[in-house]
């Protein structure tokens, strides 16, 4: 006896699966610019590392003699895959099957694949593309009634935030449970042009009495990249699963892991000189603190993300002999590096990415305090500010300090744990203290000025005078700041301090 009929039919329905929504679907979806769920998969992953779990899981169509007639597959395939040699979790939305909604296979499919990527520690990458929620309004009539709203599978997602990288990719017009699932990651990207993020589309929105607008003008990367909701935008797919890539690669497998230490041609004593002139005497002055992120760390391994949002705070990942790090900047050209509600969030945020995921942070500081002002009030400044903070006093990990310029008063005192091991160091522009002197001289020295015979001239023996009592050197003489040193002394220091951290979370 052979079971050959039935390897027959199994390799029927495969086939089947590999077709999706049928041609005139694949066609519609290549006519806009998409590449379709399985391309994308190949795209993402390592040649020829897929393998698909629930190939042939869909819906059958059977005649009155119970013969299949014709299978539709599920709209949601998933499987482990290799990203840079290492197993992952992919999965991806077939929107040309019922718009990525919902059907018969979807529900344990998308539950079983986020079990697979805690249960197994492995990072999962999200490929979204439709609503992945409960189906269309049409299908409840199908159904015969309405049902209280649950999300199958999701404790999976919340216990992924807890263990293991995710990733979601925004690959189309995504709406409902699909907009939850890609929000609910460690690190999200939108296509330009091509994904558009809402909580529920133009129609539904214009039914609740807004005027109907278009899918971009709704939900576009130009909203989304600028108020925190994704952390990254990309020009095409192609870009985005190369973010995805690049992402994972500074990350642990899961939390408790040790992050990938890489081989680098880098040497750790170079020394930059063009640091010695990098910030300006005017204090004024703006200058690129991306620019020395790059001379400081190993070539190549900046990765920024979320640079559209929180502007006065950079993030990114990135390398000190090959050791992944969490970069935490202030950025002065954009109002002069101040936290504001938003640049706190994002500060918060990554904080918590960089302990979860046990990577040492370096924290390059410039920062005159929280953004002030009316604005700054009504957006809850100091409230997102204190969080920021203390998320950074709880972060139980190596953190390194490098007192770039400005500190001052509660933002500045939130550039680390000051009740810890403080791994510090400051460049002779350093420039500290409760409030900025700057603004604050002509009141602290109203009553002298006015007696002066020239107050231009008494104004500036007083600065003089300020100037010698905040100079650095005096805070170093009291140990109130561990060591000035020579700014092309940077990166040796920090890539010292980076072979430290990952020798004590080896320890632990």
């Amino acid at each position: 006896m052979s079971w050959q009929s039935e390897l027959d039919e199994l390799q029927r329905r495969a086939a089947a699966a590999e077709t999706m929504g049928g041609p005139e679907k694949l066609a519609r979806q290549k006519a806009r610019g998409k590449l379709n769920a399985r391309e994308r998969i190949t795209a993402l992953l390592d040649p020829d590392s897929f393998r698909e779990i629930g190939k042939i899981a869909g819906r059958g169509h059977y005649t009155a003699e119970g013969e299949l007639n014709h299978f539709s597959p599920s709209n949601f395939i998933f499987g482990r895959g290799r990203i840079n040699a290492r197993n992952i979790v992919a999965s991806a939305d077939d929107f040309t099957v019922r718009g990525g909604a919902a059907d018969a296979a979807i529900h344990r499919k998308f539950a079983m694949a986020e079990q697979m990527a805690h249960e197994l520690k492995l990072p999962i990458v999200r490929m979204i593309d439709g609503t992945g929620g409960g189906g269309s309004v049409k299908s409840l009539e199908d159904l015969g009634f309405t049902y209280v709203p649950f999300v199958p599978g999701w404790e999976h997602v919340v216990r992924n935030l807890e263990t293991v990288p995710v990733v979601a990719l925004a690959l189309g017009p995504t709406a409902g449970l699909g907009a939850a699932r890609l929000v609910a990651s460690h690190y999200s990207v939108m296509v330009r042009g091509l994904s558009q993020v809402f909580t529920a589309g133009p129609k539904v929105a214009a039914a609740m009495g807004e005027d109907e607008l278009d899918n971009e003008a709704l939900g576009g990367a130009d909203i989304h990249a600028t108020n925190g909701v994704v952390d990254d935008e990309a020009e095409n797919e192609a870009e985005a699963f190369a973010r995805a890539r690049a992402f994972l690669s500074y990350l642990p497998n899961a939390a408790g892991g040790p992050p990938p230490i890489t081989d680098t041609n880098d040497p750790a004593d170079r020394r930059d000189d063009a640091l010695v002139s990098a910030v300006p005497r005017d204090r004024r002055t703006a200058y690129n603190m991306r620019r020395i992120l790059t001379q400081v760390c190993d070539q190549d391994t900046v990765f920024e993300t979320g640079a559209r949002w929180g502007r006065g705070v950079i993030t990114a990942l990135a390398r000190l002999s090959g050791r992944p790090v969490a970069v935490l900047a202030s950025d002065p050209t954009y109002l002069g590096g101040s936290w504001t509600a938003d640049g706190s969030e994002k500060a918060r945020r990554f904080v918590g990415l960089a302990k979860q995921f046990s990577l040492p942070v370096v924290h390059f500081v410039d920062n005159p305090g929280f953004m002030i002002g009316l604005e700054a009030e009504k957006a809850a400044t100091i409230r997102r500010g204190v969080e920021a903070m203390n998320a950074i006093y709880r972060a139980d990990i190596p953190w390194a300090t490098v007192i770039i310029r400005k500190a001052y008063g509660v933002a500045g005192a939130a550039m680390s744990d000051h009740t810890r091991f403080q791994y510090r160091f400051a460049w002779p522009s350093g420039d500290w203290g409760s409030l900025p002197m700057d603004g604050g001289v002509e009141v602290a020295y109203r009553a002298e000025l006015e007696a002066a015979e020239n107050p231009a001239a008494a104004l500036a023996a007083i600065k003089a005078r300020l100037a010698k009592v905040t100079s650095p050197f005096r805070t170093a003489e009291a140990f109130m700041v561990e060591d000035i040193i020579d700014p092309r002394e940077t990166r040796p220091l920090l890539c010292e301090f980076a072979q430290t951290a990952y020798d004590a979370l080896a320890i632990k």
